[in-house]
């Protein structure tokens, strides 16, 4: 099934789970600003140039490094890095398409180029065979492992991958709608039923179903069969899947109908499609939702009041700033790296003024958080044999 999964995965089309969110200021524009004081800085005294620092490309897809989320998270973990290391420069790719081919292609052009590529989203899957032709390249990889021109998975010395286990983020999205919600009716919406995005989705019915187990919650997961997404192995996942993560009118139509329904908490994991969601919920009147990927707070401010209950994580800039440091001091490693609880890099926002969840609510999933630490809790994934209604921890 690892086999079959990851020759999959590298060949779906996706720009990486990306969740509705706002546009701040260009990233692209904050490249430029972080380049021009690289190079003020290799400038010492006497006008001599410092050492090279490396050159870091991040390609990503058409969303680009400016989408607010994913691409911006991994994005904003390169500009943490150039701020300790003055000498190094980033060049930000946008990849138009988001087909997989042409992800390839465009990391092919330029890997000659730079020292280091990082690539966003695991459409970037197929990279194995540009990354064993030029060894000298580092590659970081966000959301997928390397594969060979078979869609076999492969472990290079010059790849650091990562992946990571959304379910758990997403359970921890289901407990929160559960111990929250109203009127006990609540959703998930997704952009398309690809093998992450399903992770969410079963991860967030399996906190639901959590908290009606043990909590005495009363949750009811709310989905609209016409909108049920279907999987790589064209399997019905169920669910709320909006067809694309780059179409906000359909986003607000999926989210408007689910609140029509009567939910009042859904979680929000569809792209750019996900900010018609937010929409439908600012329109809405006692509304709730909850962000993806990144702590998206700022996105939900609607006059006075914020849509958003909390986000659920995905610790990427950590990540990729830690790969970066370890390619400096000469101590990278090629690695398919698995990332989740274990090393904090899933998880669920609970700062004060970040978040509008109850003490209790946090105390609760801090419980839970707990156990999952412990293995006491794994919930169900896209291909880890459980389902939302059947998995560690439930019974």
């Amino acid at each position: 099934m690892k086999k079959l999964l990851c020759s999959l995965m590298s060949l779906a089309l996706v720009a990486g789970i990306l969740t509705a969110c706002s546009k701040p200021e260009s990233a692209e524009k904050a490249a430029e600003t972080a380049n021009t004081k690289a190079q003020t800085a290799a400038t010492e005294q006497g006008g001599k140039p410092a050492a090279k620092g490396l050159k870091i490309a991040i390609v990503t897809s058409p969303s680009g490094v400016d989408d607010g989320n994913f691409n911006q998270d991994n994005y904003n973990g390169i500009l943490a890095f150039l701020k300790k290391h003055k000498d190094a420069q980033v060049t930000p790719v946008r990849e138009e398409s988001g087909d997989t081919t042409a992800a390839v292609q465009a990391v092919s052009e330029i890997v000659a180029d730079y020292d280091v590529i990082v690539c966003c989203g695991f459409q970037f899957g197929g990279i194995g065979a540009v990354a064993k032709d030029n060894p000298k390249t580092k590659f970081i990889l966000v959301d997928t492992y390397p594969s060979d021109a078979a869609g076999k998975e492969v472990k290079l010395d010059n790849v650091y991958a990562m992946i990571f286990k959304e379910q758990e983020s997403g359970f921890f999205a289901g407990m929160a709608a559960a111990l929250s919600t109203k009127t006990n009716k609540v959703a998930v919406v997704n952009g398309i039923a690809f093998p992450n995005n399903v992770n969410y989705q079963y991860g967030f019915m399996s906190g639901v179903n959590y908290a009606n187990a043990k909590l005495g919650t009363k949750a009811e997961i709310v989905e609209i069969p016409s909108y049920a997404g279907t999987d790589v192995t064209k399997a019905n996942v169920g669910g709320n899947y909006v067809g694309t993560f780059s179409d906000p009118a359909t986003g607000k139509v999926v989210g408007k109908a689910l609140i029509d329904k009567g939910c009042d908490v859904i979680f929000v994991a569809a792209g750019g499609s996900g900010n018609g969601v937010f929409t439908a919920a600012k329109e809405a009147k006692n509304v709730k939702v909850i962000g993806c990927d990144v702590d998206q707070y700022n996105d939900g401010a609607n006059g006075k009041e914020n849509i958003v209950l909390t986000s659920v994580l995905k610790v990427m800039s950590t990540n990729v700033d830690k790969q970066l440091e370890a390619i400096v001091a000469g101590k990278f490693k090629g690695e398919n790296a698995l990332l989740d609880v274990m090393t904090d890099s899933t998880g669920y926002v609970k700062k004060e003024g970040r978040q509008q969840l109850t003490p209790e609510a946090i105390k609760k999933m801090d419980e839970a958080y707990a156990l999952m630490k412990q293995g006491k809790i794994v919930p169900a994934a896209n291909f880890n044999k459980m389902k939302p209604d059947n998995f560690t921890g439930l019974k």
